[in-house]
């Protein structure tokens, strides 16, 4: 590995020692992953996943459930967030109908990756069979090895999936022993007494189940598009690419891939802390260290393209910026 040189470069830099801060953690963290002097990024890409879940019927979101496929007929549109976001920075978008409930028109840039019609309602029943939940994994990872075969070194993940904030807060309290109420948030803008009744319908989801293993965790409280998620990142590791996770939902299936293969973490940034309850912890458990600060909770993806321009400049930095000996420069600090 380089990590000496790599460091001895970013010190090397014309600035004062550690003045570009997260930048040259950020420079450190993906020369590391790529092994190299010179990192360089390539063919950026999310893949968004959709899919709806049945613990919707229980009143445990704001939304009605034909939220998920209005809103990725607005992403196949491109009025979405992540649609204008990811046209800013240049960053390649593919939307993935993992398990929505709903036939979307022939024709339409919606790759049909239908699995389900959303998951179970897990109030009662399991979310989703293993066999259903391994298969979405699959899928998640075919996905990234597409995106890796033309080019991409660098990729991150999207959701959308009206109630996925009730499977991710039950992934955070089952995986991490964080207690339910310190996991359950608004979601898409619940009040006080939403957040009170999901807290108690998830309550009873919790304390009716007790899998044994991370992938039958996953199963009974995940989603159809975390599973694709959880998978991806799997495999993205596995191919040695920079990994951007986004907010709390998106970041639920990084956290079921790193209960199955804690080394993920060495490849993953988060792009952001979420604004929803239970996503700082998330990352702390995952002993993350978010790009941005941004208050957001929208999900999409859109903390991934927000941040991708950051780690640009992190590498443009490291890649570009004159050392001292170039520069002729012999004294720098603080005050000259």
């Amino acid at each position: 590995m380089v990590q000496e040189e790599l460091q001895r470069k970013i010190n090397s830099r014309t600035k004062p020692f550690g003045s570009l801060g997260k930048l040259e953690k950020l420079a450190f963290k993906i020369g590391t992953i790529q092994n190299s002097l010179t990192p360089e990024l390539k063919y950026p890409t999310i893949l968004v996943f959709a899919a709806d879940h049945g613990i919707v019927e229980e009143g445990v979101s704001p939304c009605p459930k034909e939220i998920t496929w209005q809103m990725v007929m607005n992403f196949v549109n491109g009025g979405a967030g992540i649609n204008v976001f990811s046209k800013q920075h240049g960053i390649h978008l593919r939307v993935i109908d993992a398990g929505v409930d709903y036939d979307f028109p022939e024709g339409l840039d919606i790759e049909n990756c239908k699995l389900a019609r959303g998951t179970k309602n897990m109030l009662y029943e399991p979310a989703m069979s293993v066999e259903l939940c391994r298969t979405a994994m699959e899928k998640g990872a075919m996905f990234v090895c597409q995106e890796y075969d033309r080019g991409s070194n660098i990729i991150g993940f999207g959701e959308m999936g009206i109630a996925n904030t009730s499977s991710a807060s039950l992934l955070l309290h089952k995986f991490s022993g964080i207690p339910l109420e310190e996991c359950v948030g608004r979601g898409s803008g619940m009040d006080s007494a939403g957040v009170q009744h999901k807290f108690e319908v998830l309550k009873k989801v919790s304390e009716k189940y007790h899998p044994k293993t991370p992938l039958e965790t996953l199963a009974t409280f995940g989603g159809i598009e975390i599973a694709m998620i959880c998978g991806a990142v799997l495999e993205a590791k596995k191919l040695n690419m920079v990994i951007v996770a986004d907010g709390f939902i998106s970041s639920s299936g990084f956290l079921a891939a790193y209960e199955m293969q804690p080394d993920v973490a060495d490849n993953v940034i988060f792009s952001h802390q979420s604004n929803e309850r239970g996503h700082k912890a998330m990352v702390e458990y995952m002993h993350g260290d978010p790009v941005l600060h941004l208050d957001l909770r929208l999900g999409e993806g859109t903390g991934v393209a927000l941040a991708y321009p950051i780690l640009q400049s992190a590498l443009v930095f490291l890649n570009e910026m004159a050392s001292f000996e170039e520069a002729h420069v012999y004294c720098v600090g603080g005050e000259q």
